[in-house]
């Protein structure tokens, strides 16, 4: 009996030393998920507070009514209009301020509508979008997006044309304040050719990429 009582507590510790992993383990993993939750949770919001705009692709869903449900694009003027909804102003508004306006206005005539309002393709609004003109392959305005830098419109834009003039590009950038605008000297060619990297600079909602045209 003497004997056994070592073996015992040794077991027994064993036992508690692995419980104890065990929930350390747990406790590491609980920890890292509730990390983890947040940030999905601010992705899911920023997307809610989308601002629609002219040129956005809109995807409106009635529920149990196809024949009012629609695809369509927002018109430059920033309106749509619908089977039962004529110039419907949707621009500046989110999805799901237009689809609780687009259930109001069918209320006329269907009852109790329930409508869903999705964004399929996107520009955003005017002075959110960023713009590229002149001698780019694929001149266009994009949505301005976080973190945006030259580099990144360049390759939306396709790059430069055989034709352009890259090393007299000009960013224009207006204050949203001030209304001051300013016009930033770029070496795009530099940036292309050559990987000069200080000539990737942030991008700023509205601004303008202007690619001039070489002279021979």
């Amino acid at each position: 009996m003497v004997v056994r009582h070592p073996v015992i507590l040794a077991c027994a510790l064993v036992l508690l030393i692995a419980g104890c992993s065990n929930r350390s383990r747990n406790n590491a993993v609980n920890l890292a998920a509730s990390d983890i939750r947040p940030t999905t949770e601010g992705r899911a919001a920023n997307a809610s507070n989308y601002i629609i705009g002219p040129g956005d692709s809109l995807s409106i869903f009635v529920y149990r009514l196809p024949e009012l449900s629609a695809d369509l694009p927002v018109r430059p003027d920033g309106r749509l209009s619908l089977p039962l909804i004529a110039d419907l102003v949707a621009a500046g508004k989110t999805p799901t301020q237009l689809g609780k306006e687009i259930e109001t206005r069918l209320k006329e005539y269907v009852r109790e509508p329930t409508v869903t309002v999705m964004v399929r393709s996107f520009v955003g609004p005017t002075n959110r979008q960023i713009r590229i003109i002149g001698e780019a392959v694929q001149p266009k305005a994009l949505p301005y997006r976080e973190g945006m830098t030259v580099m990144d419109v360049l390759i939306e834009a396709g790059g430069l044309t055989r034709y352009a003039a890259g090393n007299r590009a000009e960013l224009v950038r207006r204050d949203p304040v001030s209304g001051v605008t300013q016009s930033i000297r770029l070496r795009l060619s530099d940036l292309v050719r050559d990987g000069d990297v200080s000539q990737d600079v942030p991008m700023q909602p509205g601004d303008t990429l202007v690619i001039p045209q070489s002279w021979f």
